[in-house]
C-alpha cells in the first residue's frame, strides 16, 4: 500500500510501520498477562473481529459474546479448557461468552484461527411494480407460432424464506406463509411484533384486490409461497448468531419447502473481511446450496451533517456471494429518467475486501405495503399509516430493507420462468438487464437499476435480449453492467458497445474521470467525488471530527491537528495512516 503514499510521504513509512508495532506489542502484552508466554508449537494467534479486538485491548473484565467455528466436540473441550460457557450452538460453530482475558486465551489457543463477535443486527408498491417492470413480466409477451414467446410469470410454486422480524396475519398474505419459525433468542413466537418483516413480505408476495388503496396494487410475485424465518425481536434487532442459525435452518429445509430464494433486510457494521464474517460465511452456504441470497446494502451513505459516505456497505451485503441492493428514489413517477440512488443508501467498495457493492438498485424511497396490526412500527410511528385498519392496513417505509426484496420478487419470478438457473446466472441475468444510473455510478447502484422484464428475456432467451424495454409507455435501455468476481473485472455496455475494464482500469477511472471513454461508466457518478474531494467532507466512514482542513477517506472516529489525510484507519495522531488503526485522545473535545 506504500506505493500509492508518493514520494512525499516516504518519511513517515517508519512512522506507520512502528504504530502498527505498538499495537503488536500492546496485544501481545495482552495475550502475556492472560496466560503467560507461550510455546511456539501452539500456532499463529487467531484473527479476531475488530469488535472483539477493541474488548481484547480494554483488558475489561466484562463478557461479551464471541462466534467459534469448528465441530462441537473441539469446541465443547475449548470451552471445558478455557472455562467458558457455551450459550448457543451452531450448525458449524457456538457461540461462548468472554471477557478480555479470556479472549487472549482463547486467541492463544492454536485449536481456531479466528474469534468474531457476535453483534446486533437492524433492520436497514404500485409505482415499484411499473417502474421496474414487474407487471411486464408478470403479464409475458406472445410470439408468431409461440417463437420467442416469453410466458407470464407469478412466482408461483416458488419457496422464499423472509429472515426478519417475522410476519404477522394479513389479508393480503392469506394462506402465503407455509411455514412458521422462530430462532430469537428468548422469544419463541413467530409473529412480527416489530413489523418490519411483514412489510417485506408484502412487497415481495402481497395478492391484489385486498388492498385498499391505490398506493399498493400487489406484490412484486404474489404467486411464491413465504416461510418465515423470525430472526429479529420486538424492536427489529438481533444476535448475529439468531440470524446464522436462521439461514442454517433455511438450507436445511431447503427441498421441504422449494426454498429458491432467501431475503436478508438486515444486517450490521463490517468488523473483518467477508471470508472469516461469520455472516457472510452463512451466507456462502446458502449460496452453495443453490439458494440465491439477496440482501439490503445498508442505509449508511450519508453522515449526520449530510456529507456524503463511501464504504458504508453492511454485512451480509458485503458477501461476494449474496446480491446487494441500493435503494432508489423513483420520485414517484415510471420514468427512469429521475431516478436517483437515495442518499441514504449504502454506497461501496466493501470495507477490507474492497468489492464492488452494491450490485444493483432497486425502488426503496417510500414504499407503501402491509402493516403488522399492533406492531412496534405502527404503534410507535401512526403517520407512517397510509390507509386501512385491523389485520388490512397499509403503512409506508423507506430503506434498502425495502429495495432488497423487491428484487427477490425479481428473483422468484426469473426461476419460475426459468426453474434451471443457477445462482449466479440469476446474478448474471439481473445485473445484465439493469439500466445505469448515472447519478450513482457503480459504487451507487452497481450494474443500475432493477428492471425486471429485460432480466426475464434474458433469462429465457440469453444475452441477444439485450434492448431497450418499454416501462409504464417510457422507453429505458439495458445498461448491461455486472461485476466479475472471479476475473476481477467490470464488463460496461450503455448502448455503444462493450468494454472490459480490469480492475487497474476502474482504479484509473475511480481516481481520474479525464480517463472515461464514451460511454464507459463512473464508479461514483457523473461527478468524480474522489478526484474532487471538497475540504472536509466525509467520504468514507461513520464518524469524523476535524480541526483543520484534512481529508478523511475511511474510517470511525478520528482526529487529526496537523492537516495530514487519514485514507483508511480508525484513528490517527500525527501519522498519516493507509491501512490500520491508532488511538488518540481529542484534541479539541468542545
Amino acid at each position: 500500500m506504500d506505493s500509492i503514499i508518493g514520494p512525499r510521504n516516504e518519511s513517515r513509512k517508519v512512522a506507520r510501520k512502528s504504530g502498527s508495532r505498538r499495537l503488536f506489542v500492546l496485544f501481545t502484552l495482552l495475550l502475556a498477562s492472560a496466560i503467560g508466554v507461550r510455546s511456539s508449537a501452539q500456532g499463529p494467534l487467531a484473527h479476531l473481529s475488530d469488535d472483539l479486538f477493541r474488548h481484547a485491548s480494554s483488558r475489561s473484565a466484562d463478557r461479551v459474546r464471541v462466534i467459534v467455528h469448528g465441530s462441537r466436540s473441539d469446541l465443547q473441550a475449548l470451552a471445558t479448557r478455557h472455562r467458558l460457557t457455551v450459550v448457543r450452538w451452531l450448525d458449524e460453530g457456538a457461540v461462548l461468552r468472554a471477557n478480555a482475558a479470556e479472549l487472549a486465551s482463547l486467541a492463544a489457543d492454536g485449536v481456531v484461527d479466528h474469534l468474531s463477535g457476535d453483534p446486533i443486527v437492524q433492520t436497514s408498491m404500485s409505482i415499484s411494480n411499473k417502474s421496474t417492470a414487474a407487471d411486464q413480466t408478470r403479464s409475458g409477451t406472445g410470439g408468431l407460432l409461440g417463437i420467442g414467446a416469453v410466458p407470464g410469470v407469478t412466482g408461483q410454486g416458488v419457496g422464499v424464506a423472509v429472515v426478519d422480524s417475522g410476519i404477522s396475519y394479513h389479508s393480503a398474505l392469506a394462506y402465503k406463509v407455509v411455514a412458521n419459525v422462530s430462532f430469537v433468542t428468548g422469544d419463541s413466537s413467530t409473529n412480527d411484533t416489530y413489523g418490519h418483516g411483514t412489510h417485506v413480505a408484502g412487497i415481495i408476495a402481497g395478492k391484489s384486490g385486498v388492498s385498499p388503496t391505490s398506493l399498493y396494487d400487489s406484490g412484486i410475485a404474489p404467486g411464491v409461497q413465504l416461510v418465515n424465518v423470525r430472526v429479529l425481536g420486538a424492536r427489529g434487532t438481533g444476535y448475529t448468531s439468531d440470524v446464522i442459525a436462521g439461514i442454517d435452518w433455511v438450507i436445511e429445509n431447503r427441498s421441504r419447502y422449494n426454498i429458491r430464494v432467501m431475503n436478508l433486510s438486515l444486517g450490521h457494521p463490517v468488523g473483518e473481511p467477508s471470508a472469516t464474517d461469520p455472516l457472510c460465511e452463512a451466507v456462502a452456504r446458502a449460496v452453495g446450496a443453490g439458494i440465491v441470497v439477496v440482501a439490503s446494502a445498508g442505509n449508511d451513505g450519508q453522515s449526520a451533517e449530510g456529507n456524503p459516505i463511501l464504504g458504508g456497505i453492511t454485512s451480509p451485503g458485503n458477501s461476494p456471494f449474496a446480491i446487494t441492493v441500493g435503494a432508489l428514489n423513483t420520485w414517484g413517477t415510471t420514468d427512469r429518467s429521475d431516478d436517483s440512488v437515495t442518499s441514504y443508501s449504502s454506497r461501496g467498495p466493501t470495507k477490507y475486501d474492497l468489492a464492488v457493492k452494491p450490485d444493483l438498485a432497486a425502488p426503496g424511497n417510500k414504499i407503501v405495503s402491509l402493516e403488522a396490526n399492533h406492531s412496534y412500527l405502527s404503534a410507535s410511528y401512526p403517520v407512517l399509516h397510509r390507509a386501512g385498519k385491523g389485520n388490512n392496513q397499509y403503512m409506508q417505509l423507506s430503506g434498502t430493507s425495502m429495495a432488497a426484496p423487491i428484487v427477490t420478487g425479481a428473483v422468484a419470478l426469473l426461476v419460475q420462468g426459468t426453474p434451471g438457473l443457477g445462482t449466479a446466472q440469476v446474478k448474471m441475468a439481473l445485473q445484465a438487464g439493469a439500466t445505469y444510473v448515472r447519478d450513482g455510478g457503480l459504487l451507487g447502484a452497481g450494474a443500475g437499476s432493477l428492471n425486471t422484464w429485460t432480466s426475464r428475456k434474458i433469462a429465457a432467451n440469453g444475452l441477444t435480449s439485450l434492448t431497450t424495454t418499454l416501462l409504464g409507455g417510457l422507453t429505458g435501455a439495458s445498461g448491461a453492467t455486472y461485476w466479475d468476481a472471479g476475473t476481477m473485472s467490470a464488463r460496461l455496455y450503455s448502448g455503444v458497445g462493450l468494454r472490459l475494464l480490469s480492475l487497474l482500469d476502474l482504479s484509473r477511472v475511480w481516481s481520474n474521470p479525464s480517463l472515461l471513454n464514451v460511454g464507459d461508466l463512473n464508479l461514483v457518478g457523473p461527478v468524480n467525488l474522489l478526484a474532487l474531494v471538497p475540504t472536509k467532507q466525509l467520504l468514507w466512514g461513520e464518524v469524523a471530527g476535524w480541526t483543520s482542513d484534512e481529508q478523511i477517506i475511511w474510517g470511525t472516529t478520528m482526529y487529526d491537528d496537523d492537516g495530514d489525510q487519514i485514507i483508511w484507519g480508525t484513528s490517527g495522531d500525527d501519522d498519516q495512516i493507509i491501512w490500520g488503526t491508532g488511538t488518540m485522545t481529542d484534541p479539541d473535545p468542545r
